[in-house]
């Protein structure tokens, strides 16, 4: 018999390529597989199940993994554990222990993103792997109005990038928000939803960011529901504004009935 782990964890994506085990590169996945084994020192190995892919660049504020241990250790243990064992990069925040059904990925009812951009004319140095950077002037009640357009139940294959194995491009989006921080010279956007498309965020970001600097049409993002085509929004913003804020779950699915 096994028992389940829930582990919330912080990471700054910069070194690494992504979230997921790839040959010869350094993940997060990877990473956390590594400091898992060493610390259940048992016969059989260990797989790391996340929420969710992560690319290269892109962080999180708070990702969900889940595991599988023999031994039955302490929530703070786990804790303990795993960030002595873990580079600076990462941090566990929280560990529980759960119900077996429970499953990071599958039974995650939402998500919640945001997207940090530095509204400056030069790239800050000092933010360059941790905010997109946008030089145009920008209508901050322009993006507030498109932003009504966004949420909702739609299909959003005009913001998917090449490459995702997705079937259905239809996703729900609860709230979507935007707000200026101007002592720190920037713009953030957090959003929502059901789940996220591969670089959605990303791409709907950068074509706000042109509705806000008046090179898109204030509700553009209701023809681009239409269309279904990329190739009306073809700017992605940079992986490294975007962080995994929140990954959200049904009560029901967390408690430890076994």
């Amino acid at each position: 018999m096994t028992i389940r782990y829930k582990v919330t964890l912080a990471y700054d994506g910069t070194a690494f390529a992504g979230f997921q085990v790839q040959p010869r590169q350094r993940t997060v996945q990877g990473v956390l597989e590594k400091a898992v084994n060493q610390m259940n020192k048992g016969s059989n190995y260990v797989h790391v199940f996340g929420s969710g892919r992560t690319d290269a660049g892109v962080h999180a504020l708070g990702q969900v993994i889940h595991f599988d241990l023999v031994n039955d250790i302490p929530d703070q243990g786990i804790v303990n554990g795993l960030n002595s064992l873990l580079p600076l990069d990462i941090e566990i925040k929280t560990a529980e222990h759960v119900s077996s059904e429970f499953h990071a990925q599958f039974t995650a009812h939402g998500k919640r993103y945001v997207y940090r951009v530095s509204h400056t004319k030069a790239i800050n140095p000092f933010k360059r792997f941790y905010t997109g950077h946008y030089k145009y002037p920008l209508e901050i009640d322009l993006i507030k109005i498109a932003l009504q357009d966004v949420v909702g139940t739609h299909d959003f294959s005009s913001f998917v990038a090449a490459g995702s194995q997705t079937k259905s491009h239809i996703r729900t989006i609860y709230s979507a928000e935007v707000k200026e921080v101007p002592q720190e010279n920037e713009i953030i956007f957090e959003f929502y939803g059901s789940g996220f498309l591969y670089n959605q965020v990303r791409i709907m970001v950068a074509a706000l960011l042109e509705i806000g600097s008046r090179r898109r049409p204030v509700h553009d993002f209701l023809r681009l529901y239409q269309v279904k085509d990329r190739n009306q929004c073809r700017v992605t913003a940079p992986a490294s504004g975007l962080y995994l804020k929140e990954v959200v779950y049904q009560p029901d699915k967390l408690v430890n009935n076994d």
